[in-house]
């Protein structure tokens, strides 16, 4: 990129910016500490909304409950909560849908879910369940004026087939009810640009966020991108070797790369990303601040330690 080209990014108006966080629900008393200690950092980024995820299979519903009452109750806030159709019946899920309504959440992230099996198994509904993610999503609008957020995939699920057949699941999600589509996170901003293109050619309309993941562990996160079917090029390979005992200066590293992503990203044109935190707030805060994101006023106690 050049100086100018990143002077313009660097100065983008905070009032065109979106920004939303994921986190994860935490299990232990150590990583709930870690995940309010990041979320009382990031608050007054006043992010859009901020996602929980929710295990295979149901595994941490509990947990994602927990953890979004919490921001309800305790943050100003917009949680959005995600939810899976995988090894449940359509009456567990939909016990599930009016428990949040209750507990006062208005966005849920609908995704299918992995195979019970694991990635690389093959997917089979429940016996009286929800089939997939479209059918979980008119489930869902059924019950409640949600917002719902899916899935997208710029390099394609590894289990389409092909980036045809990818767009057209994505658009039977929009014609349920979608209304924001999130990717997968990906390192080469062409494969997301162009995958937006097809998107659009296709008559895809609701927004399309990148997802961007700050890479704290390379390793970790080069195994994650080979089961989801992201591609690690090769100069992001060469930026973290030889770091692999050198944990402050692959923090610096791991800044600067996501930087310079989602700085190229606003240059061309992408105003709305979402942060994959790992329940952690450094790297994102750094990348927030480079795209002059500055922290705002937030009410009293609107964050509990």
């Amino acid at each position: 990129m050049s100086s100018s080209a990143y002077k313009a990014s660097r100065y983008v108006s905070r009032s065109r910016l979106k920004v939303s966080f994921e986190f994860f629900p935490p299990k232990s008393d150590e990583m709930e500490a870690t995940l309010w200690d990041s979320i009382e950092r990031l608050a007054p980024l006043q992010p859009a909304f901020v996602s929980v995820t929710y295990g295979a299979g149901g595994s941490t519903r509990e947990r994602t409950h927990a953890t979004v009452a919490r921001i309800i109750k305790e943050t100003a806030l917009k949680p959005a909560a995600h939810l899976t159709c995988v090894a449940a019946t359509r009456a567990q899920v939909d016990e599930v849908i009016r428990d949040y309504w209750e507990a006062g959440v208005r966005h849920i992230v609908a995704l299918r879910g992995d195979p019970v099996g694991g990635v690389g198994t093959r997917y089979e509904s429940h016996p009286g369940g929800y089939e997939g993610s479209p059918e979980l999503i008119a489930g869902i609008r059924a019950i409640g004026d949600f917002e719902v957020s899916v899935s997208a995939y710029p390099e394609m699920h590894p289990e389409s087939g092909s980036v045809s057949a990818d767009i057209d699941i994505l658009k039977r999600k929009v014609d349920a009810g979608a209304t924001r589509a999130i990717t997968q996170f990906f390192f080469d901003n062409d494969v997301f640009l162009r995958y937006l293109d097809r998107v659009r050619d296709a008559g895809i309309t609701i927004p399309i966020v990148p997802g961007i993941v700050p890479v704290q562990n390379f390793k970790q996160t080069a195994g994650f991108a080979a089961r989801t079917g992201a591609s690690v090029p090769d100069w992001l390979a060469r930026r973290f070797e030889g770091l692999e005992d050198d944990p402050s200066t692959r923090k610096l590293i791991a800044a600067a790369v996501a930087a310079e992503q989602v700085l190229d990203l606003v240059d061309r044109g992408i105003t709305e990303f979402h942060f994959y935190t790992m329940n952690r707030a450094d790297l994102v805060y750094a990348v927030c601040h480079l795209l002059g994101m500055r922290p705002q006023d937030v009410a009293p106690n609107a964050v509990a330690a």
